[in-house]
């Protein structure tokens, strides 16, 4: 059998149900390949104790005919989620030293199915970047390079660790959240598949909170079938997470059938940039022939509001940061500064925040701090939710007109250097996300698939936008384009 940590989740459970190899051996595999992987910096919190006692319980489950499709897969879980009794800091160093007493629910959800978690992974401090540099723990790096040249490049963001983890094959899958392109961004980075499913799909209780209203989970894996079955386990209703829906989760893995005849798959113009990369643009054409190939029919169609959707989302997104993140004040938990004599309660506030917070995070903190400031709310807060209001009216409208999917690229570029926007404007950063947002706005999944590479050997990937609640036919219209385009480019070993 092949090295066991490079298998899919797929073939992993049917070899362990084959009783061809066992949670522990396939724990180890991938163990050995983290602690030989430091140069990429994915593995913030390494866990093999816990590692290891999972996968002997999942090896007994197993042996015993309990079985789930996870039972005894080894995981990365970002460093997002809370993991009772292992550090879970958001990246940031304000929460130094927080060793959380409970489990978020996706993570129990996992745990639950037999998952193994191998250890905590590396991302962008509080989830507010692109490409993994403003993380405490440093940069996470991308495994792939641009031909020849040994330019570190970033896996993007916020889930670089997990992208980073899942492309180097060392772990079998990661879980990841979007909030505006967090998981499809770094898995088209990588030349992975990341789903982001419907807001209120997967409980957010026990994941730190970012925006409250955009942050969904969401997993990260090696192709489209793993991506059905780690989501089917991820979802599930919560009644502690008031946005969480009570709706049945289908079987995601039984919806790839590979039939889309009859489909409908919309093609918005307006994610026709100007100075859009001509391999990104061939990429999309390739991506529309492949579709219409299988039987499905492709139209063009128009979402008008999405030229405004960058600005809207860089409102509304900090001015929740500022709301949410103005708990960690160095009273109950994590980083406390330390004190002059005469200081008060103000001065400790200020100071932790200071020392704690990121420039990224507290760019955020004070653009959102006044939008939500009186006088300001109106002309910035409250016109932003409208045009989030018609956002989603445009993809309402083109769902109601019969398109099934829509397909955009899913990045503007691939993947760049960690560094080489240090001295740019944030807004460059922040146009990375320009193909994504949208659909957090709307609340609608999204999936990128790797498709293609360009020039210099970077992945490239498409995305596909679903109506919400369908992700599986989703699924099964990504696991047309992934067979079609026939992807199969690995990094080569360098770390």
């Amino acid at each position: 059998m092949t090295e066991l940590n490079k298998l899919t989740i797929a073939q992993a459970r049917d070899a362990l149900k084959a009783g061809e190899t066992t949670s522990t051996a396939l724990t180890e595999s991938c163990l050995a390949a983290i602690d030989a992987a430091d140069a990429l910096n994915a593995f913030v919190h390494k866990t093999p104790e816990l590692a290891l006692e999972q996968a002997k319980a999942a090896d007994a489950r197993i042996a015993a005919g309990d079985a789930p499709a996870l039972c005894g897969i080894p995981l990365g879980i970002k460093d997002l989620f809370c993991t009772k009794g292992v550090p879970s800091q958001a990246a940031s160093n304000i929460l130094e030293g927080f060793k959380p007493e409970y489990e978020s629910t996706v993570s129990q959800n996992l745990f639950d199915a037999g998952a193994v978690m191998l250890g905590k992974l590396n991302m962008d401090e509080f989830a507010m970047g692109s490409s993994n540099e403003t993380s405490c723990y440093g940069n996470a790096v991308n495994p792939w390079r641009r031909g020849n040249d040994d330019t570190a490049l970033t896996p993007g963001g916020s889930s670089g660790g997990s992208a980073s983890a899942v492309s180097a094959d060392l772990c079998l899958g990661a879980t990841g959240t979007d909030t505006g392109g967090s998981i499809r961004q770094p898995a088209a980075f990588t030349g992975i598949t990341g789903i982001k499913p419907t807001y209120g799909r997967c409980s957010r209780w026990g994941i730190i909170a970012f925006a409250s209203s955009l942050d969904q989970a969401g997993p990260m894996t090696k192709d489209v079938r793993d991506s059905a079955i780690m989501l089917q386990a991820m979802c599930s209703h919560d009644p502690k997470d008031s946005t969480s829906v009570d709706f049945p989760v289908p079987d995601f893995e039984a919806a790839l059938t590979g039939d889309i005849r009859g489909k409908t798959i919309g093609i918005p113009k307006e994610y026709r940039l100007d100075g859009m990369p001509e391999e990104i643009d061939q990429l999309w054409t390739r991506g529309k022939e492949m579709l219409a190939d299988a039987g499905a029919k492709v139209v063009d169609i128009s979402l008008p509001h999405t030229k405004y959707a960058l600005p809207a989302y860089y409102v509304i997104a900090p001015a929740e940061a500022s709301s949410n993140l103005a708990r960690y004040d160095g009273v109950r938990y994590g980083h406390r500064a330390k004190l002059a004599a005469g200081d008060g309660i103000t001065e400790m506030y200020e100071k932790t925040r200071a020392e704690g917070f990121g420039h990224e995070v507290q760019r955020r903190v004070m653009v959102g701090t006044y939008v939500l400031s009186a006088g300001f709310y109106d002309a910035y807060y409250n016109r932003a939710r409208k045009v989030r209001a018609l956002i989603k009216k445009d993809f309402d409208d083109a769902f109601a007109a019969g398109v099934d999917a829509i397909l955009t690229p899913a990045t503007p570029s691939a993947a760049f250097g960690l560094g080489e926007m240090a001295e740019a404007d944030p807004v460059q950063m922040y146009l990375n996300d320009v193909f994504t947002v949208t659909v957090n706005l709307a609340g609608l999944p999204g999936i990128s698939v790797p498709a293609g590479v360009d020039k210099r050997g970077l992945p490239l990937g498409l995305q596909l936008i679903g109506r919400p609640w369908e992700e599986g036919d989703l699924l099964n219209t990504a696991y047309v384009l992934e067979r079609a385009a026939g992807f199969v480019s690995k990094p080569a070993k360098w770390w």
